[in-house]
């Protein structure tokens, strides 16, 4: 194994790239397109291609017109190399201006050219190399300038710098932006990550909170069963008797920690009330669930089909939440909407279908965070069963899930009228 430093050692300062060694990087850095509008997205590249067409369009002879031509096809290099382009430009420039340098009315055209190659150095390399190009470009004109080159007048020669900063500038803003646009993207779609994680957590405290108020039920039960259980037999031996004491003992231990868990996840702070002990509700208030939605106007009808019967806690418990936040979601949504609920008993599952029909008015606006699908989907993924929710082929929409059930026996025959 390498050997490592101490642990408070400083870590090592982060390597920077020297200016010149970016500028001397041949790796490609192709142009990205427009991202909107989408027809449009190279557009750009168009632009500069008429640009370098227009640009190469120069010169009184063959000679000028083929240093036109190449100096102009940097353009379309530094679409996909801007550093090997500027290079060529730099190397084309010198060229011009010493071999054959242009006439008194186009004299601007080669710094032009140039400044076009450094505007698209400066949106794909960082601010100091592109100023570094910029002012490496200044200088050449000036020193060609001194050396008695065809560059023009001392005029020219500002006017070209100025070029220069001009695309140097207009560069690094749009460069700027466009890392400003990635930063942000990345942060939004890490703030939905996170927010779409922490609802998830949310939804399966609550899951969490009300299946251990059904578990710590049941084990209440069987420590007062167990310490019941030896006076109901006369004289019962001492082995049944301590027997049912370890029982006893065990579940109140077990019921002592599963109190102190759910404390600890119902409460918010160190000041919370203390938690609400109320039962939780079961499929046997189904049809007070369904009187309450129908007083607030919307028309909701139940059928039930198969024998029903007693499910687990757990089940009845999930089954009741999922179509009170699918109910729910309907009223805040479609409004006035015609829904209906369906609950099939199967041998081994439990099938509930809630569907609506389109709104018949405005919904209104919904302050809620949107996670009702999410929840119901956590609940039917912690049982095991299936789970689809989407629009419904005659408009509306629809909620399916499959709960996975232990058959019971069937409740009495006066509960088994449809909801």
């Amino acid at each position: 194994m390498p050997a490592t430093g101490p642990p408070d050692a400083p870590a090592p300062a982060p390597h920077r790239t020297h200016p010149f060694a970016t500028l001397l990087t041949r790796t490609p850095r192709p142009l990205p397109p427009l991202t909107w509008p989408r027809p449009l997205r190279y557009l750009p590249h168009t632009l500069i291609a008429l640009a370098a067409t227009a640009l190469s369009a120069t010169g009184a002879d063959l000679t000028a017109r083929l240093l036109a031509v190449a100096h102009a096809a940097t353009l379309l290099l530094a679409l996909r190399r801007p550093t090997s382009a500027y290079w060529l430009s730099l190397i084309c420039f010198a060229a011009i201006c010493i071999a054959h340098p242009p006439t008194h009315d186009n004299e601007l055209w080669a710094w032009l050219v140039l400044a076009g190659v450094l505007f698209l150095l400066a949106l794909r390399v960082p601010l100091l190399p592109a100023a570094t190009a910029a002012a490496l470009s200044a200088a050449l004109g000036a020193a060609l300038k001194l050396l008695g080159a065809g560059v023009g007048s001392w005029s020219t020669v500002a006017t070209g710098t100025a070029l220069y900063a001009t695309a140097l500038l207009a560069g690094a803003i749009r460069r700027g932006r466009r890392e400003d646009r990635a930063r942000l993207a990345e942060q939004i779609e890490a703030t939905a990550t996170e927010r779409a994680r922490r609802t998830v957590l949310e939804e399966r405290a609550r899951i969490a909170r009300e299946l251990h108020d059904v578990v710590a039920h049941h084990m209440s039960l069987i420590s007062i069963q167990a310490d019941a259980a030896p006076y109901r037999v006369q004289d019962p031996p001492g082995e049944l008797v301590t027997e049912f004491a370890a029982i006893r003992a065990g579940a109140l231990e077990g019921l002592a920690e599963l109190r102190r868990l759910l404390g600890l996840l119902r409460a918010e702070s160190a000041d919370d009330a203390p938690a609400d002990t109320t039962p939780q509700p079961s499929l046997e208030q189904l049809d007070a669930l369904l009187s309450q939605v129908r007083a607030t106007g919307l028309p909701v009808t139940a059928r039930v089909t198969g024998t029903r019967r007693a499910l687990p806690p757990g089940v009845e418990l999930s089954a009741y939440r999922i179509v009170q936040e699918a109910l729910s979601n309907t009223l805040r949504h479609a409004p006035g909407a015609a829904t209906a609920v369906e609950l099939g008993y199967g041998h081994t599952t439990l099938t509930l279908r809630v569907t609506n029909g389109p709104a018949t008015g405005a919904a209104p606006p919904s302050p809620g965070a949107g996670h009702g699908l999410t929840g119901m989907r956590e609940r039917v993924a912690m049982l095991g069963g299936d789970f689809a929710a989407g629009p419904a082929p005659e408009g509306g929409y629809e909620v399916t899930a499959t709960l996975p059930t232990h058959t019971a026996p069937p409740l009495s025959p006066d509960k088994d009228s449809p909801a």
